[in-house]
């Protein structure tokens, strides 16, 4: 399993979640299992994501597409997101 960590910032985030939330099919279909939505409690359009997907060339070749770059622009993300691939190391339940 391969973890995405996306930070950005979004002009508007009630303008930006719609746009998120409708792109979920997409994603899916892409191979991501699921993603969790985290604001800033600084600045509520300091966004950060951390999505589960089933392989890393599958979540590579999401995050290059044409396709994510223009829902992005589309919900008023502002520069280039901050992307981290990840491999779950080991887990703690406390």
């Amino acid at each position: 399993m391969t973890y995405v960590l996306v930070k950005h910032t979004v002009e508007d985030y009630a303008k930006w979640k719609p746009v998120f939330d409708q792109h979920a099919a997409t994603r899916k279909s892409a191979g991501s299992k699921n993603a969790r939505v985290f604001r800033s409690t600084e600045n509520p359009n300091d966004v950060t994501l951390l999505f589960e997907w089933d392989s890393a060339d599958r979540a590579r070749g999401f995050v290059e597409s044409t396709d994510l770059r223009e829902v992005m622009q589309q919900a008023g993300a502002q520069g280039m997101p901050q992307i981290t691939f990840l491999e779950l190391a080991g887990q703690q339940v406390n």
